[in-house]
């Protein structure tokens, strides 16, 4: 990636920062920024092999979708990521799906390689990880940070242990070596201890299985129970997602026969 295109996605991740709620470091919830901003926002547990998300526009909509099976820290990473694909490239795209290798920079594709550097300047900006590193580390030198410090940066910018390690090795505060120290103390350690030993937010570290959809959905699935396309089964399902019942929304739906299709299949609908 060429400078002059980096410095551009810098001053575009931090326009979009500069509309979020930021905590001492970093931005609070990043998923409530999303709806903010317009977005409609999915949050599925999909399971570990499905893809982490995705974004696309329909419509006048754009969609943002991430997998709740992954680790918090990670699914935000996602969200992060596709937020950077709304912000630099769905006017040329309608969208665009990610998996495990995308996201983990190891695509050929300059447009994922963009969207991963838009989603580590939005949640660790440079200036906030100096500031942090001033404050909160005054003995700051290249070979001293400790597995612990590591854990209470991921608590701080609400990332994962293994994106710090990226960061700041990408701007070279610590090196190789270092890194691999580090990586060694995570894994004899793990990183719940260390969160709980420093009494950071150890729900990074876990999977959330949250289930977030957005109001319109509602409307989509009674269109659908509506049309013969999905049971009354399917229907009840997302509608009890809102606290609803069926008797809640019985003047807005016409008895359709019944059709085996379920919420998984549903969410692929959104892609449509």
């Amino acid at each position: 990636m060429l400078d002059n295109r980096k410095r551009q996605i810098r001053i575009i991740a931090d326009a979009f920062r500069e509309k979020c709620k930021v905590g001492r470091y970093g931005i609070i919830d990043l998923f409530k920024e999303c709806e903010r901003c317009g977005y409609k926002l999915v949050r599925y547990p999909m399971g570990d092999s499905a893809d982490l998300g995705f974004a696309l526009k329909k419509d006048n909509d754009i969609i943002v979708y991430t997998n709740s099976s992954s680790r918090l820290s990670r699914e935000i990473f996602t969200l992060a990521h596709e937020i950077g694909h709304v912000v630099l490239h769905l006017n040329d795209v309608k969208s665009f799906i990610d998996d495990s290798m995308t996201i983990a920079d190891r695509s050929d594709d300059e447009r994922e390689r963009e969207a991963n550097y838009f989603a580590a300047c939005l949640l660790m900006p440079v200036d906030e990880i100096d500031k942090f590193i001033d404050l909160e580390l005054p003995d700051f030198e290249k070979n001293s940070i400790s597995a612990m410090d590591i854990a209470r940066m991921m608590s701080e910018f609400n990332v994962s242990y293994e994106m710090v390690l990226n960061r700041l090795e990408s701007l070279s505060l610590i090196d190789s070596n270092k890194r691999i120290q580090l990586d060694t103390e995570r894994n004899i350690t793990r990183v719940g201890n260390l969160l709980r030993s420093i009494g950071g937010n150890a729900k990074l570290n876990i999977c959330s299985e949250e289930i977030y959809l957005p109001y319109e959905y509602i409307e989509y699935v009674i269109y659908n129970y509506n049309h013969n396309a999905v049971p009354r089964e399917t229907l009840e399902k997302v509608l009890s997602y809102y606290k609803l019942t069926f008797e809640d929304v019985i003047d807005r739906v016409i008895e359709p026969s019944e059709m085996q299709v379920d919420l998984d299949e549903l969410m692929g609908g959104l892609e449509d």
